[in-house]
């Protein structure tokens, strides 16, 4: 029996293809997803609200905050990272 422990984070990227491009905030500056293209994200909690969100890796979001609300993508792959 190995006593490996595994990190926290597991060692995985997720990609998730934007479902929902709509509705973009008028003070929101930053990159904004295009329906249909695929991305590779962190899904984290909102430390207020608690909700997940998803979070484009190499997005800038300068406001409100870069962030994307869970219904506007759909998770599409999870890849193990060696």
């Amino acid at each position: 029996m190995s006593k490996t422990k595994l990190p926290v984070p597991l060692p995985v990227q997720h990609f998730a293809r934007c479902i929902d491009a709509r509705n973009r905030p008028a003070d929101y500056i930053g990159d904004w997803p295009a329906r249909g293209q695929v991305y590779p994200v962190q899904m984290r909690r909102n430390a207020h609200t608690g909700d997940l969100q998803v979070h484009v890796l190499g997005f800038y979001a300068e406001r409100p905050y870069g962030a994307f609300a869970q219904h506007r993508f759909e998770h599409i792959a999870q890849v193990w990272l060696n």
